[in-house]
């Protein structure tokens, strides 16, 4: 779609080469200005839809240039994790951060920092009172007013002005005024996206649970019938899950479903998406990359995809998605666990949960071997791993194990003699190696 400032008509041969090229083009009249038709846009494909009473998200562009005509000076409008919503329409020259602010759609994290360690967040959790905040210019930022942006109790934003001095009286009116009207803009629209969250999140919730014609329900989420993943996300604030879960939510179910890859539900901790990623899983990760790179960067994501999916096998793509959540918790620097490229690990965390639950035999060549080796400091189940691993071959057993073949050999007979190993029965070799991963502790 191409957006154009122009007289009307337009030129048929722009009409025609838009039309060869399959390209919208929408018309809008000279006397709109970009910031307006940029807060419209903004507001319809990331803020939702308008509230009942008829007044949308676009309303805060309106309040932030009316603001800004009031104290005469550039305002913008941040939710609770700094996080544009609204800004004014800049007359004269601007500062670097607020540039970079407008464009990245949140506050850059170096800025952020610095209002951390001047207090200025925990002003903005105590007081509703302006704060003026000094100029620092080696990160490119002038001087600040900001105020709270608060319903009772519950911080919901922030009103941030350019000034090189405080306030003064009358200008502290105008936006601790500006701020609860900001306010009542932002109930509003949450009213409305919790409810289109609630009917979203119940649909999911039924769909993974496998519960309701599976099919129906995909279709009134707008997903397509094929190639369907579960990704299960958790996120750490400070060693504290549910904070992290309500912001990956938040995060994941902001905007139009049309303007969304996935359907989401939060179940305790987790948030569970639905996303069409089809065989391949470069979209499924590339997907966790984008919500990590929207979170701000002391949240620790950490995530799990399973495998393609019908509608009707949704919920076992949870449980694979749940036991590769397990497998990148416990190694969070590497790329998010895909069931299809984890299985044999997941296979082998399964065998030792049983192992854990006392249902691995207790006697038999493996246990026999285990026992020995504590009684008497030998290292038959080191051995006899290795040479199961090697098919049997000696040579390569003794490279594995830095030793020479004729020890491996020595080391055979003992344990033969300890435990009849039946080492020419396929069958028990297979029990073998699976009693030797099952009772091996987790490496993962």
């Amino acid at each position: 779609m191409v957006l154009l400032r122009a007289p009307s008509p337009l030129a048929p041969g722009v009409l025609s080469a838009a039309e060869e090229t399959g390209v919208a083009v929408v018309l809008a009249d000279l006397e709109a200005s970009w910031s307006h038709l940029t807060g419209l846009a903004y507001g319809l494909v990331l803020e939702g839809r308008e509230t009942e009473s008829g007044r949308g998200p676009t309303d805060l562009f309106a309040l932030a240039d009316t603001l800004a005509a009031a104290v005469a000076r550039p305002v913008v409008i941040e939710d609770q994790l700094s996080r544009v919503l609204a800004y004014s329409t800049a007359e004269g020259a601007v500062d670097a951060v607020r540039s970079q602010t407008i464009l990245g759609r949140r506050l850059p994290d170096a800025v952020r920092a610095v209002f951390a360690e001047r207090g200025v967040f925990s002003h903005l959790a105590a007081s509703d009172v302006p704060l003026y905040v000094a100029p620092s210019p080696s990160h490119g930022l002038g001087g600040r007013i900001v105020v709270a942006v608060r319903a009772g109790r519950e911080l919901l934003g922030s009103l941030w002005v350019e000034s090189a001095e405080p306030c003064d009286d009358q200008q502290r009116r105008v936006l601790e005024d500006g701020a609860r009207t900001a306010a009542l803009h932002l109930l509003r629209s949450r009213a409305s996206a919790d409810l289109e969250r609630q009917v979203e999140s119940d649909l999911v919730t039924r769909l993974l649970e496998g519960s309701g014609d599976a099919q129906a329900m995909i279709s009134q989420l707008g997903l397509s019938s094929t190639g369907l993943r579960v990704v299960a996300l958790q996120a750490h604030v400070d060693d504290e899950q549910h904070a992290g879960a309500l912001l990956v939510f938040e995060h994941v179910t902001t905007g139009f479903g049309w303007s969304r890859l996935g359907r989401s539900a939060l179940f305790a901790t987790t948030v569970y998406t639905v996303l069409p990623s089809g065989d391949d899983a470069v979209g499924a990760r590339r997907w966790v990359e984008t919500v990590r790179a929207a979170l701000p960067s002391h949240i620790a994501l950490v995530a799990g995809i399973g495998a393609p999916s019908e509608p009707m096998s949704l919920p076992a793509s949870r449980r694979e998605a749940d036991e590769s959540l397990a497998l990148h918790a416990a190694r969070p620097d590497a790329p998010a666990a895909v069931y299809d490229e984890s299985w044999d690990r997941i296979l082998l965390r399964r065998l030792r949960s049983i192992a854990a639950d006392g249902r691995v035999p207790t006697r038999g060549p493996v246990a026999e071997l285990r026992r020995h080796d504590e009684l008497h400091g030998t290292r038959y189940i080191e051995t006899l791993r290795a040479w199961l691993g090697a098919h049997g071959d000696v040579a390569v057993t003794a490279a594995q194990l830095d030793v020479h073949p004729n020890t491996v050999r020595y080391r055979l007979r003992k344990i033969n003699g300890a435990t009849h190993l039946a080492v020419d029965e396929p069958e028990q070799r297979l029990a073998m190696i699976i009693a030797l991963a099952a009772t091996e502790h987790d490496q993962d």
